[in-house]
Parts: C-alpha cells; structure tokens; sequence
C-alpha cells in the first residue's frame, strides 16, 4: 500500500509561483510511474503532468506547458508552478501507477494505483 501525501498549495496572486509536493508515506515512488491531475469545480479531472519511473519521460497538458515543471526523487514528486492564472485554480491531486514495463504518458484513470486526498491551489486575479 502506497500513501501519497500532497502539500504545498495555496492562496497565489496572478503571475506567482507555487512548488507542489506528493510525497509516499510508506514506501519509495521508484517503481511507479507518477502524475499530477487537477480538477476545477464544475469540470472532470484533467492531466497536468505525468513523469515516467525513472524520470526520463514527461508530458505536460498544452495549457501548462513552459509554465510548469514536473521532476521526482525517489521519494517525492513535484510541480513547480510559475506564472500562475486564474485558469490554473484547482484541487490538485498526484497518483501513482505501478511501471509495467512501458510508460504512458495519459494512461486511463482507472489505471492509477494510488492517489493522493488533493491540495487546493487558488490564483487570485
């Protein structure tokens, strides 16, 4: 069993920055391939980011590209978020999906093993 532990979310003004974390409580995240999700209110859950098991493997969603960098240790993963928008306001979840031997990089939802309760990232106009 793998507990993942999001931190770092918050109150931003336009334009500002904010690091994410997931961290595993339990466990290393080595073996896992990991992404970030968010989900607005009103709207489905949405790919961020992904990052494969060994990190040399990324995709990032077109409305984040440039402005957002995901990057992992072996015990953590991250979300370096600048020029935040108002657009960007979100809970913002990470998950973990056991490395099968291929990476995807939008795999089903379904698909992920363990997710973490959410961190609430709000961008003030």
């Amino acid at each position: 069993q793998v507990h993942l532990v999001e931190s770092g979310g918050g109150l931003v003004q336009a334009g500002g920055s904010l690091r994410l974390s997931c961290a595993a409580s339990s466990r290393t995240i080595s073996s896992y391939d990991m992404a970030w999700l968010r989900q607005a209110p009103g709207k489905d859950r949405e790919f961020v980011a992904t990052i494969a098991w060994s990190g040399s493997s990324t995709f990032y969603a077109d409305s984040v590209k440039g402005r957002f960098t995901i990057s992992r240790d072996n015990a953590k993963m991250y979300l370096q978020m600048n020029s935040l928008t108002p657009e960007d306001t979100a809970v913002y979840y990470c998950a973990a999906r056991y490395y099968e031997g291929y990476y995807s990089s939008k795999p089903k939802l379904a698909n992920y093993d363990y997710w973490g309760q959410g961190t609430q990232v709000t961008v003030s106009t």
